[in-house]
């Protein structure tokens, strides 16, 4: 379980755009792939492409259901605990303000984001 830097950003930016990276590696596209079918799919729901109901659409379109987590805190479930937890298989994640994505234990992202408290996951189901 470790953070591995990622940002396929062309440009090597990294704010506003979680959501785009996060899609980029979970279906192992380029991030102008990932941001197009945020777009996509924003055009016909008539919403921005980095709001959760996008996300949640690109990820239901291709066989991935939500999971909601219970959190009390302080003893808030992390990325880090996550990862801990399910260190097989692919995952989006979804904190307050944040969206990563979490291969096999290990989190990818441009920062460290291993200590954001998660509200809920998703999951491909078979």
């Amino acid at each position: 379980m470790k953070w591995i830097y990622y940002n396929p950003n062309p440009e090597n930016k990294n704010v506003g755009d979680c959501t785009v990276r996060a899609i980029s590696k979970l279906f192992d596209v380029d991030w102008e792939t990932a941001y197009l079918m945020l777009c996509v799919s924003g055009y016909y729901i008539y919403d921005m492409p980095n709001t959760f109901d996008i996300l949640e659409d690109v990820l239901k379109r291709n066989g991935y259901k939500r999971h909601f987590i219970e959190n009390t805190c302080p003893d808030c479930y992390t990325v880090k605990d996550f990862c801990e937890d399910y260190s097989e298989g692919s995952y989006i994640v979804f904190s307050e303000s944040h969206v990563v994505c979490i291969v096999d234990g290990d989190y990818y992202d441009a920062w460290d984001s291993g200590d954001k408290t998660i509200y809920f996951y998703f999951s491909k189901e078979d």
